[in-house]
């Protein structure tokens, strides 16, 4: 069988939403970024990549428009490679990246880049919400409709998850990044560049733009407590999620080059990781951040593996009280989820942070020598994804 190997990737810093250092930064930009610094990593003549894919939750405005065809052209490609462009909101980076396996394991390619970016940014304050609901839908799947807020404090009423635990596992994940950035364990996937940026006052008007240099993923705050956590409000009056415990908003793009495994050995090319299988299940919308405990059982189960054979796990940090739950259910040792924090403490940049978690698990698991990983994730409207690589070739 033909294999899919993960030969190169690159990423942007993650910036701030709305105020950090790429609130203005157009998506073709930001995934040409990538993409120019991925392909060269690769090793590859930008002509020898046949297709572009990239996933964006939002795709419209700076983002819409087939965006992957935009970037492709933006990040130096020849106008001979196509580009298509997905929403599966925040799995939308790491299905991408599935599908170029897929297509390159059944033969119809050797070389694609896939990935995801976001500008949350650019697209909250325009959003278009004309017609945005289905009447129908509204009034019989009505937390198809939810904000994920909502979702997150009902997953917490119904499972019994307090603010105290959701606290607690944010101060964690802060703690985390900041040693991992401290050990600059993040720089081998980061691309840095030199952005202009918007400069608001306090009212949210803007007053001026300033040049800005990013190499360092902004949003980690490594002088958290669980004493400043706990007086922070909820968003909910009755709720326990604040921003806190939950992922900030951020913009950010990242990319993989997906390779015949054959051809990059042909080449002597360094493997990053094969990818192996993936899984994607459907749920009640009104409790969409459990994903993870349908989608990674219907993983494992196909390839004989137990919780206990993955070596590292990265699981979206949409909220804390939804990894809560998802770990605890699944049964996976702390010590080998999120090892260097993740999207409360990094960000959260929606179509983009699947293929961020891709190469970071690759990157890291090969520091660590390790085998197995495994890439899951909530997905807005209630459904959950799962994809297992093997790192090295």
């Amino acid at each position: 069988m033909i294999e899919a190997a993960i030969v190169a990737t690159a990423r942007t810093p993650i910036g701030r939403a709305p105020r950090g250092s790429l609130n203005d930064l157009h998506g073709a930009e930001m995934g040409g970024h990538v993409i120019r610094a991925a392909v060269a990593r690769a090793g590859l003549d930008p002509a020898e990549i046949e297709d572009v894919m990239l996933g964006t939750a939002r795709p419209e405005g700076a983002t819409g428009s087939n965006i992957a065809r935009q970037a492709a052209l933006r990040g130096g490609l020849p106008d001979t490679v196509p580009g298509t462009t997905l929403d599966r909101k925040c799995a939308s980076g790491l299905q991408t990246i599935v599908l170029a396996a897929q297509r390159i394991r059944a033969g119809e390619g050797r070389a694609i880049v896939a990935g995801g970016l976001e500008s949350v940014s650019l697209l909250d304050p325009h959003v278009n919400r004309f017609r945005a609901l289905d009447g129908w839908l509204a009034e019989h799947v009505a937390g198809l409709y939810w904000p994920m807020i909502r979702t997150a404090d009902h997953v917490a009423r119904r499972y019994g998850i307090g603010r105290e635990a959701q606290d607690i596992y944010a101060v964690e994940s802060q703690r985390r990044t900041a040693a991992a950035q401290n050990a600059r364990l993040f720089d081998d996937e980061i691309v840095p560049l030199t952005a202009e940026r918007n400069v608001f006052d306090k009212s949210g008007a803007v007053i001026g733009r300033e040049t800005v240099m990013l190499s360092r993923d902004e949003g980690n705050r490594p002088g958290t407590t669980l004493e400043a956590l706990a007086k922070l409000k909820p968003v909910a009056a009755d709720g326990t999620v604040t921003a806190g415990n939950a992922s900030q908003l951020s913009d950010g793009a990242s990319v993989c080059v997906v390779m015949r495994a054959d051809e990059a050995a042909r080449r002597g090319l360094p493997v990053m990781g094969l990818y192996r299988g993936f899984e994607v299940v459907g749920l009640d919308p009104e409790e969409m951040g459990i994903g993870p405990v349908f989608a990674v059982p219907r993983l494992l189960a196909r390839f004989g593996l137990g919780v206990d054979d993955i070596d590292l796990w990265e699981l979206n940090e949409a909220f804390a009280v939804q990894v809560i739950y998802c770990r605890d259910r699944l049964g996976i040792d702390p010590a080998r989820l999120n090892v260097n924090g993740g999207a409360i403490s990094i960000g959260h940049p929606f179509g983009m942070s699947g293929s961020r978690l891709v190469g970071h698990a690759l990157i890291e698991g090969a520091r660590r020598r390790v085998r197995r990983v495994v890439v899951t994730m909530c997905i807005g409207g209630g459904m959950g994804a799962a994809a297992l690589f093997e790192i090295g070739g």
